[in-house]
Parts: structure tokens; sequence; C-alpha cells
């Protein structure tokens, strides 16, 4: 082969290839910039709380923990509760803010709020009660929450007087825990269920029928792997709930930062020092996969061996089981991707 052939050969794979060098270079930078991104919106926050608990008393823990729980709701509900301000997720409706009687909806005016018992307050000492200032959204709840004083007993009546709802003041407890044990806004990074090293198998079993213990729909998605693989989880969170159900058999469920139950079933048992109550953080092993469910504590071999995974949505008042599998899809080739790293 002569110098031009070689030549034209060279310049003819670097043509084939240049374009998928340059979309994964382009795909890299995007991710580092919506990484960058994600970090200054996280500290730009931790920076609101904390002056908003130089103002309030109130620990840093406890306001995040009630915006985070408020922009949970905003995303179940985004038609409902769109976003008011820039950073926050706090949504206050304009009878409310205004108050009830208030015959001007768009009123700001902390005078005629309070007049007409809004909620409305000057967090930032510019003169106005603004529902798109995020000063102003967060110090007017803040208010109603400490008025009963500053530890967490008095904080969770508080919550209690504002919500009327003891799923809230349940939840917003759970997410102060996770900011007091970690000490940072950024726990948001996932894992797969099971170890990326063992052997598995899955696809999506979203809405399929099953017929024990009466007609219903499998909400979840059935991952097969061998008796005794380690079961992680997938999020960091609070343990809600471990023991024994007659479907799912020794199972665990998880509550994290998302407002998300992770629903982990069929389990051979759990990892010795598992609690109710206790943090996990992704990775973290809280079982073995195995057969055990359908009937009394413990049945187990009627199917295969498989981690029945499941995750449902807080909207408030009720929970909302959706599809699992494209998330496991995707913390699946996330992790890969960090491993490769």
């Amino acid at each position: 082969m002569d110098y031009m052939t070689r030549l034209r050969s060279i310049m003819l794979i670097v043509i084939i290839l240049l374009p998928s060098y340059a979309f994964a270079a382009t795909i890299a930078h995007a991710e580092e910039k919506k990484q960058r991104s994600a970090e200054e919106i996280f500290a730009t926050r931790f920076e609101l709380y904390n002056s908003l608990s130089v103002m309030t008393e109130l620990p840093w823990q406890w306001i995040a923990a009630i915006d985070q729980y408020e922009r949970t709701l905003s995303k179940a509900k985004p038609k409902a509760r769109p976003q008011l301000g820039e950073l926050t997720g706090i949504f206050v409706d304009e009878r409310k803010w205004s108050g009830p009687l208030n015959p001007d909806t768009a009123d700001e005016q902390p005078a005629s709020i309070t007049l007409f018992n809004g909620i409305g307050r000057d967090g930032d000492g510019d003169g106005l009660a603004s529902r798109s200032n995020d000063i102003d959204l967060l110090s007017s709840v803040l208010h109603l929450v400490g008025q009963h004083g500053h530890n967490k007993d008095n904080i969770l009546i508080g919550l209690w007087d504002y919500y009327q709802n003891a799923r809230a003041v349940k939840r917003i407890e759970q997410f102060h825990q996770l900011y007091e044990h970690y000490g940072k806004l950024d726990l948001f990074e996932h894992a797969f269920p099971l170890p990326l090293g063992s052997t598995y198998s899955y696809r999506d079993t979203w809405g399929a029928r099953r017929g024990w213990g009466g007609r219903r729909i499998h909400e979840g998605t059935d991952i097969f792997a061998g008796h005794g693989t380690p079961v992680r989880s997938t999020c960091y969170g609070v343990i809600e709930v471990k023991g024994w159900n007659r479907y799912g058999g020794w199972r665990v469920g998880i509550r994290d930062l998302n407002n998300h139950y992770h629903y982990y079933a069929h389990l051979s048992g759990f990892t010795k020092e598992l609690q109710s109550g206790q943090i996990v953080e992704p990775g973290q092993v809280i079982g073995w996969v195995g057969s055990s469910g359908y009937g009394k504590p413990g049945t187990s071999g009627k199917f295969p061996p498989h981690l029945h995974y499941g995750m449902y949505s807080d909207r408030g008042l009720i929970e909302w089981a959706f599809d699992p599998y494209p998330s496991l899809k995707r913390w699946e080739n996330e992790e890969r991707r960090r491993l490769r790293k």
C-alpha cells in the first residue's frame, strides 16, 4: 500500500469516527454543565436556608425539609401548584396569602394582608409581601411553623397546625432526619438495587395481571436473580417499613427526599442491623433475594427467587404507584458510568 492510499484510509477512518467522538464529547460536556448547575443551585439554597435560620431561629435542616416537602408536592401536582419563587418549592394560594376576605387577591401590602388574616409577610424588608419572592414565601411559612417554639416537639406542633395532615408532618420529620445526618442538601444519587457484578435479569412487568389474593395488577418490576443475592438501597432514605406482608413476604419500605416510597419484596431476610427509622444510602445492603410471600409468615418457594421492586409517589393525601422500570434502567446505566471512571 503506497503513501497516498494509506493517507486516504486514515482520513476515511477519521471521517467515520469523528462524529461519534464529537457526540460523546457533547454528552460529557452537557453532563458536566448539568452537574455544575445542580451544585450551584444547592449552594444557593443552602445559603438561603442558613440566612433564614438566623432570622427565624429555626435550624436550617427543618427549613430545608419543609421546602423539599413542598417541592415534592409541586412536582406531583404541577398544574395545581405552579412554581412561585425561583429557588424554593413553597406554594401558597392567593387567598391564603392575601387573606380569605381580601378583595385584592394579588395584595402585596403587609398591613392589609394582616388585616384580612392572610399569611403573607415581608421577609426581606423591601416593604412588600410578594408570593414570587423566595424569602417572603419561606419566612411566611416559617413564621407560622415556629410560633410555638424552636425545639423539635414545638416544631412538630407548628407543622401540624400549618398542614393539618399527619402524613405531611411525618414526611418533613423524615427529611429533617436525613439533612441532620448528612449535613448537606445533595442527597439524590441512586444505585441499582442489585450489585452490577451479579447475575440478574429484568424487563418491564408493570401492569401485568396477578392472580394470587384476588385479581390485581403488578405494581412494580421483577428482577430475577439467584437466592441470596444482596439487595441494596437505591437511594438516600429512611426505613419506613420492615417486616412481613402476605403478598410481598419479607419486605422493606424506604422513603427518599423525592417523597418516593421504595418497596422491596420477597426477600429471604434482612441485614441484622436494619431497623425502622434507620437511615440508608445508595448501594447499602439491606437484605437478600428470596422467594418469600403469598401466605402466612415464613411462606416461601411458591415462585422463583426474585426481587419485586416498586415505587410510589406521595401526593399529599394519597400515595400513587408508578412504573419503576425507567428509573431502574437509568440508575443501572448511571452506576455503570460511575464505575468506569
